[in-house]
């Protein structure tokens, strides 16, 4: 019998050994981390992990955003980004009188019957009132911009010929990805004028043309796809857009 409980005592020894050694061995990875956390490298250790981290992060979001489509000067067809009253301050009132009387022509439309066109979408003037305005803004990705031109569209949506506003020189003939075929006119003075979304263009870069001349037909662009068969029609003077009918010897 007491051979029995010795054996039973040492069978409980030994477990209650096994028992501790385990024990041991679960604790000894938490007292690791806190012998790690008290060490003096470790918190600048941590701080620099955390800091490339964001970093990395950023420049992820960076890279995402320069993705998006933007709205600068070509994507808007020569529109300004008009997303705050910053930008609105921006677009500069000129007058063009001058330099369309020194070219001893009236200005013109740059069409045979502006009575069989409809006018799409009309010039961004900071004189108009807003409701007029609200029509003149157009959506590129998820930004708005000025339009600062006119968009002239057939009601059947038909292509119809695209002449010369006044005379000049042909200084671009040339196909944008964004606003589509284009031809740029320069009268003289700093007084030009834009021609976009053409088909069927008929002159090149150093023609002389006369007021009223067939330059192209009205065709499509990217930027107003929506729009179908259209003409984008500017009058720029020394760079700055100013508004067509202001000009229109009617």
């Amino acid at each position: 019998m007491n051979e029995f409980n010795d054996q039973n005592k040492s069978q409980s020894t030994e477990d209650s050994l096994k028992t501790e050694k385990r024990g041991s061995h679960v604790a000894k990875p938490a007292s690791g981390v806190k012998r790690l956390l008290t060490q003096k490298w470790f918190s600048p250790a941590l701080f620099m992990i955390t800091a490339a981290i964001i970093v990395t992060l950023l420049w992820v979001y960076q890279d995402r955003m320069t993705d998006q489509p933007t709205t600068g000067t070509e994507v808007t067809e020569e529109g300004t980004d008009i997303s705050n009253e910053t930008d609105k301050e921006a677009i500069v009132d000129v007058d063009a009188t001058d330099e369309i009387a020194a070219t001893g022509e009236d200005m013109q439309w740059p069409v045979a019957n502006i009575n069989e066109l409809e006018i799409e979408i009309p010039f961004y003037d900071t004189r108009a009132t807003a409701e007029e305005n609200e029509a003149a803004i157009i959506q590129v990705g998820t930004t708005f911009a000025p339009h600062m031109g006119i968009d002239f569209v057939h009601p059947q949506g038909e292509a119809f010929d695209v002449m010369a506003a006044l005379g000049g020189k042909v200084t671009v003939v040339e196909n944008n990805a964004i606003n589509g075929n284009q031809v740029h006119i320069d009268h003289g003075n700093g007084f030009v004028t834009v021609y976009q979304s053409l088909s069927d263009i008929t002159v090149k870069e150093g023609d002389e043309v006369e007021q009223g001349m067939v330059i192209a037909k009205a065709g499509r662009s990217d930027v107003e796809r929506d729009l179908g068969v259209h003409l984008h029609f500017e009058a720029r003077l020394n760079g700055s857009s100013v508004n067509p009918s202001d000009y229109i010897a009617e």
